[in-house]
């Protein structure tokens, strides 16, 4: 049951107030994760799935009827989810320690599982970019403990983040130099990606921010890497950014709003630590919320740019 609360915007920049429409509510459409995270929007079926991690499970929601059921379980512990460009869900798995994809039929087809005879700590987030490569980070939360995948050594000895070519299936290393990797989106045009590092968690006075990349004209290679963004409260973990540029980020006290030029505009108040955003509904224009226990949803004056393209990859990456 849909339950509708009053939206609490703080509007720190008069920018923030031609994203939202102030009578709008938040509705806040189930309740009853550990850790619910990586939100993804099936067009085609009027759906969302997401994570909630600890459970094992991964969660749907039907916007035809509001209900909700588990779409798997088990499910390895899966962390982000995206769409590809044929509207296949791709997964980050922490007990499965890769990057799947779940085809048309249901089957499940692992994209990357290792790097040079090395097992990846634990996939975390996946971003599609147009060209159908597919980018993900791999942080080591997943193997950090049992409450969220296996207790584990990591084998390759490094937080990166990843590329899998849409050709060959290979996997590369696209950036590196983080404490803990997480969420990750291109800029619309895909010239630009960013990056979070949640490494606060794991180092004292760790990163709590998100980089800033440079994509080259060969669409693989990445420079930059600048800080665009500084959590102030808690840490960024997943984001999504609009048509315009605006990056929406979760945040400890709910859903910050970055203006391309990194300047932190306004907030979507929430009772509960945000895990992941994406944008949603027929016209894109609806920012579901991941956060804590409970999955939310906010109609922005704002929304995702549709993706266009072809994704050929067909096997598994070695």
């Amino acid at each position: 049951m849909t339950i509708e609360t009053a939206a609490s915007y703080e509007v720190l920049d008069p920018r923030f107030s031609r994203l939202i429409f102030p009578a709008a509510h938040v509705d806040k459409l189930y309740t009853g994760c550990r850790w619910a995270e990586g939100p993804a929007w099936f067009a085609a079926g009027r759906y969302l799935v997401w994570s909630d991690i600890p459970n094992d499970r991964m969660m749907r929601w039907d916007e035809t009827d509001g209900s909700v059921s588990v779409f798997r379980q088990p499910a390895l512990n899966t962390n982000g989810h995206t769409v590809d460009l044929q509207g296949r869900l791709v997964s980050c798995e922490h007990r499965g320690r890769c990057v799947s994809r779940t085809e048309h039929d249901g089957s499940r087809t692992v994209l990357a599982s290792q790097y040079e005879g090395k097992r990846f700590n634990s996939p975390n987030d996946v971003v599609v970019k147009s060209d159908g490569s597919i980018w993900f980070s791999d942080p080591s939360y997943g193997i950090d403990s049992d409450y969220e995948g296996d207790a584990a050594p990591s084998e390759i000895g490094d937080r990166c983040v990843w590329r899998i070519d849409p050709q060959t299936g290979s996997v590369a290393r696209a950036a590196d130099g983080f404490v803990q990797p997480n969420g990750l989106a291109f800029s619309p045009d895909e010239r630009l990606l960013y990056v979070a590092d949640t490494g606060a968690t794991h180092v004292a006075d760790g990163p709590r921010h998100i980089r800033r990349f440079q994509v080259g004209e060969d669409g693989r290679s990445l420079s930059g890497g600048e800080v665009f963004a500084t959590c102030g409260n808690g840490l960024f973990d997943g984001f999504r950014i609009d048509t315009q540029g605006h990056l929406w980020s979760s945040a400890g006290d709910g859903v910050h709003c970055y203006a391309p030029d990194g300047t932190l505009i306004g907030k979507i108040r929430l009772p509960e630590v945000v895990a992941n955003v994406c944008f949603g509904g027929p016209k894109l224009n609806r920012l579901f919320i991941c956060a804590t226990t409970s999955l939310y949803a906010v109609y922005l004056n704002a929304r995702a740019a549709p993706r266009s393209g072809s994704c050929p990859i067909t096997g598994t990456a070695k």
